[in-house]
């Protein structure tokens, strides 16, 4: 077995990405990195061998991540009254364009039920293999392929709605 620093070197990069696929935040992205492989380090003990390593290490990322949520519930902020966000310079229109769809897929990415949400983030933004997504969420490779494609067609329904209802 590697040491802790070899391994933290080796998937830090992949618990990160998966991470910040869940929160969409690198501030908490990198704060619950670092908390999963402390816990990591605690509970190498338990690691069998049974599992990837980069596996064990995002079911420990994916435990961390939802304690984080309980003991920070989701508040909204509302913005004060007569105040506007204040919003950077666009490039070019394409970029504005191309931005405002990525965030409306985002947004309609988040509405997903579980477990296609998470399925699709960990696809997605984590760039996890569907073998790697069933080993986290304690399922089966194929359960992870049939979850993706489902909750692709979820998401393509939603957009193909929203563009009839729009013309």
């Amino acid at each position: 077995m590697q040491s802790m620093d070899g391994i933290y070197r080796q998937y830090a990069d992949i618990v990160y990405r998966y991470l910040y696929s869940l929160t969409r935040k690198e501030d908490l992205a990198e704060e619950l990195t670092q908390e999963t492989f402390f816990q990591a380090v605690r509970s190498i003990h338990r690691f069998d061998g049974s599992a990837k390593l980069s596996t064990w290490l995002c079911a420990i990322a994916k435990n961390v991540y939802r304690s984080w949520q309980r003991k920070n519930p989701p508040m909204q902020e509302l913005p004060a009254e007569g105040q506007k966000q204040p919003q950077s310079a666009p490039s070019a229109e394409s970029d504005v364009l191309g931005r405002l769809e990525q965030m409306e897929l985002v947004k309609k990415l988040h509405r997903l039920p579980e477990p296609y949400k998470e399925v699709l983030y960990l696809r997605i933004y984590g760039a996890l293999s569907f073998r790697d997504i069933g080993a986290v969420m304690g399922k089966s490779e194929n359960w992870a392929r049939i979850t993706f494609y489902r909750g692709k067609e979820r998401l393509r329904k939603d957009v193909q709605h929203d563009a009839e209802h729009s013309l």
